[in-house]
Order: C-alpha cells, then sequence, then structure tokens
C-alpha cells in the first residue's frame, strides 16, 4: 500500500510541473495565467511566448506523461507484485494527467491536459505493443481536425471521442477501454469553456505567428 502511494504521488508531482508558468517567468517575467486564455498549457504559451517556447513546453508536458508511464513505471512495477503491469501504468497515466490539470504548485489550476495524455498514449504504446495502431489513428484525427479548424480545443475533443471508439474497434484490454472513456470524459470537462466559445464563434484559431 505504501509503494502505492508513493507511485501516485511521485506520477502526480511529475505531471504537476508547470513548464508554462516556468517558461513565462524565465522568458518573459510574467504569469501566464494572466494573458491569453489564462490557461497553462501549451496552445496559450505559444500565443503569448512565441512558437519556439511553445513547441518546448508541449514537447515538457508531453514527456511528462511519457516518463509516468514508461522509466516511474519501469521502476515501481516489481515493488507493487500485486498490481498488474497494465494497472499500475494506466494509473500512473491518470495521476499525472491529474497533475498536470490540477498542479499543486498553481493552487491545484493547471492546464486542460491534452498534451500530457498524449505522452501517457506514447508511453503505453512503447510498452504495449498493440497499442501503436491506436495511438496513430488517434493522432491522425487531431492533425486532420486541426489542419480544417486550425482550432485547438475541437481538434482536442473530437480526438478524446475517438479514441475509446478507436480502442473498441480495435480490441484493446478492458482496462485501456476503460482509462481511455474515463480521459475522453475528462477532455470534454476540460474543454466546457472552449466548447461554449465554439458555439459561440469566439473561439480562437491558432496562428504561428510571433506575439506582440
Amino acid at each position: 500500500m505504501a509503494w502505492i502511494i508513493i507511485a501516485l504521488l511521485s506520477s502526480y508531482l511529475i505531471g504537476s510541473i508547470p513548464c508554462a508558468y516556468i517558461f513565462g517567468r524565465l522568458l518573459k517575467g510574467i504569469d501566464i495565467r494572466k494573458f491569453g486564455s489564462g490557461n497553462v498549457g501549451a496552445t496559450n504559451a505559444m500565443r503569448v511566448l512565441g512558437r519556439g517556447p511553445g513547441i518546448s513546453i508541449l514537447f515538457l508536458d508531453i514527456l511528462k506523461g511519457y516518463v509516468a508511464v514508461t522509466l516511474l513505471a519501469d521502476f515501481l512495477i516489481w515493488r507493487i507484485p500485486n498490481l498488474s503491469e497494465a494497472a499500475l501504468r494506466v494509473i500512473l497515466g491518470l495521476s499525472c494527467i491529474i497533475g498536470h490539470s490540477w498542479t499543486v504548485f498553481l493552487g491545484f489550476k493547471g492546464g486542460k491536459g491534452v498534451a500530457t495524455t498524449l505522452g501517457v498514449l506514447l508511453g503505453l504504446a512503447v510498452k504495449i505493443g498493440s497499442l501503436k495502431l491506436v495511438l496513430g489513428l488517434i493522432i491522425l484525427t487531431w492533425l486532420v481536425i486541426f489542419i480544417i479548424t486550425r482550432i485547438v480545443s475541437i481538434a482536442s475533443v473530437l480526438a478524446a471521442i475517438a479514441m475509446p471508439v478507436y480502442m473498441i474497434l480495435f480490441r484493446e484490454t478492458n482496462i485501456l477501454i476503460f482509462a481511455s472513456l474515463i480521459i475522453c470524459i475528462f477532455i470534454i470537462l476540460r474543454h466546457s469553456s472552449n466548447l461554449k466559445r465554439i458555439i459561440q464563434g469566439k473561439e480562437p484559431r491558432l496562428t504561428f505567428k510571433k506575439p506582440s
């Protein structure tokens, strides 16, 4: 039980590292929560800080999820014998996503969790070979919708909805299907304000111009 608590706490803290906030302070001396959408994520960072920092933050947010379900899980797997490998990786992944979205370092307010979710899926795909095709389809879905709309939020929500559908179609394990449903619902709820703006036609499209 002690190791499970340590595992969850460690993964949560990895996810909690507020990369966009740190970059905002270091590069411009600003609190990124007071600019743009106010979100502590890669999309807002790209708008406020620029393309280079935004891409760097995207990579780091993805890396958090990847590290949680690969390196951290590999270290802990032999210390928690009563939990299956797949279950441990999924639980650590979910804990990391929660950490990113409700970081202890910023008063339990964080990003939307999409980039970290991608990192979790990448890590799971590395460890669970059958998941590679599903991951590829999820990424392709996101890219196609983003290219058409240039709206990150709608691409993220629709890709999240597609995720459990792909899991079921390709007969992934029950724990992966269950986890994908949880993540799907989570991402939809985290984007509720974005969905309202989309309905109102007020959701901004992502451009790659330098911030003023």
